[in-house]
């Protein structure tokens, strides 16, 4: 991913989605060949040139400042996580970006251990591209039981939480509300693309994704970005039934590359219930006391 492009294709979705009313400019009711603010204008508003402001959107200039950033950042009133990206964005562009196979990932000793103190509350440990590196027995059933529960143990073919989402049928009937768990996801791979450009894995994956999935493929377009830290959804599991659960997501100190996503259902109340039930129907003792199928009639 070229950051130069990334960083000019963030800025003009940006602009593009404001209006001179919404940031106090005057609208002349002049008809405007595109949407949304002009350069002009945007430059107007954070205190620089239009011509170093249309070299910075083009890529031909590399060099801006965290001042001018900020300048920018306030004038397309960007919220923290999207003023975060821009600065990623940047800070790539600057710098020459260096082609190599990422190493493997891998949830340590200490993690799995935490993956089985949580018990009954379903969890899982995501990688930067959204690998599954470890999941616990719930995690396993409440996200992906019709996958091989070993399936995190290879690391050339583990399951992958973004194709799960778009491109099997069973986690996308697994989600009431697909499309915001879908654009949770879009959002989040774009922060991540942000911070590591040079990631040949993550390239391949947005390539993948984006021949394989035409609202992928939109999505990203749209260049949003968010931080899917906590986040509440209806799901329909085909054992239990519909239930609704937050997904938290926990990331250890000092490491943005992995985080723990836990699902967790109001006490005392249906969903918890139905994960109890959940529980119990996959438990090693429950498989195996269940009596095999009698002969077809």
């Amino acid at each position: 991913m070229s950051g130069q492009r990334e960083l000019g294709n963030f800025l003009q979705t940006r602009r593009a989605q404001l209006r001179p009313e919404d940031v106090g400019l005057p609208d002349y009711g002049d008809r405007r060949r595109v949407p949304g603010l002009r350069r002009e204008e945007l430059a107007l508003l954070a205190g620089v040139s239009s011509s170093y402001y249309t070299r910075l959107e083009q890529g031909q200039s590399v060099g801006a400042s965290p001042e001018v950033l900020d300048a920018i950042s306030r004038a397309l009133r960007l919220d923290e996580a999207e003023q975060r990206h821009l600065h990623d964005l940047a800070n790539s562009a600057k710098r020459r970006t260096v082609v190599r196979r990422p190493p493997a990932e891998h949830a340590d000793a200490a993690t799995f251990n935490l993956l089985t103190a949580f018990g009954d509350v379903p969890a899982l440990v995501s990688g930067r591209r959204g690998d599954v590196l470890a999941w616990n027995r719930m995690g396993h059933a409440l996200f992906a039981s019709h996958i091989d529960p070993a399936g995190p143990a290879e690391p050339g073919d583990r399951p992958n939480l973004a194709r799960l989402v778009f491109l099997d049928p069973h986690t996308r009937a697994l989600y009431a509300d697909w499309p915001s768990k879908a654009r949770a996801v879009v959002e989040n791979l774009r922060m991540t693309a942000g911070r590591h450009p040079d990631d040949t894995l993550l390239t391949s994956l947005v390539g993948e994704l984006t021949m394989r999935s035409p609202e992928f493929a939109a999505m990203w377009a749209d260049h949003r970005v968010s931080p899917c830290d906590s986040a509440t959804y209806e799901m329909h599991h085909p054992l239990v039934g519909s239930l609704t659960v937050t997904q938290q997501s926990l990331r250890p100190p000092q490491d943005e590359e992995r985080h723990i996503v836990l699902a967790i259902a109001e006490p005392d109340s249906p969903s918890q219930a139905a994960l109890h039930l959940l529980s119990r129907a996959t438990a090693p003792s429950a498989r195996l006391e269940r009596p095999a199928p009698g002969p077809a009639r």
